[in-house]
């Protein structure tokens, strides 16, 4: 795994784990975000937020899927694509 993907994936991990208001233990790499309940559409607002100051990305309207953000592994593989 390089160190930019490392680097990335804790950025993410760290802030939805301090946004969110659930056991913190319960949230994986893999677990859905938004269907689990951790994050609802004011959430989703604030980690595109979060992400295009944090990051220097720029999120376009094709962007705005399911895919790209359905989990911290998703939003990390989402945010490496866009900055390359």
């Amino acid at each position: 795994m390089s160190t930019d993907l490392i680097a990335t994936k804790e950025k993410v991990k760290a802030y939805i784990l301090e946004v969110t208001s659930v056991d913190k233990s319960k949230i994986e790499d893999h677990s859905l975000i938004f269907k689990e309940g951790y994050f609802d559409s004011m959430g989703f607002v604030l980690l595109i937020t979060f992400l295009e100051e944090t990051f220097g990305i720029r999120t376009a309207d094709a962007d705005l899927v399911e895919d790209n953000f359905e989990s911290i592994d998703a939003i990390t593989d989402f945010v490496i694509r866009k900055t390359q």
